[in-house]
């Protein structure tokens, strides 16, 4: 099952996690169990028409989904996502890396 790595920010809503394990054969079916297992994210997450808010930007792998097929993009059980909040015009926490 994949595995969403979640901003600092956002744990409170996913019962202080940093990380959760998502079952989800693309990106956007990810996202939809996502905020259907913790509608907590829901607001902060999507927007009124249920489209990611523009300022979260999503890494599978290390790759930016607009590198890949976006919402769209095909997903393995092994793969990482990582979910990222833009802040400032820049990208809050950027690492290829999960520990």
């Amino acid at each position: 099952m994949p595995s969403v790595r979640l901003p600092a920010m956002m744990k409170f809503y996913v019962n202080g996690q940093n990380e959760v394990f998502i079952p989800g054969v693309t990106l956007s079916e990810l996202v939809e169990n996502l905020v259907e297992q913790y509608p907590g994210l829901q607001p902060h997450l999507l927007d009124a028409q249920g489209n990611l808010r523009r300022y979260f930007n999503l890494f599978i792998n290390g790759v930016h989904v607009r590198d890949l097929e976006g919402m769209q993009t095909p997903l393995q059980d092994q793969d990482r996502i990582i979910l990222m909040a833009s802040a400032a015009g820049g990208i809050f926490a950027l690492t290829n890396r999960i520990s």
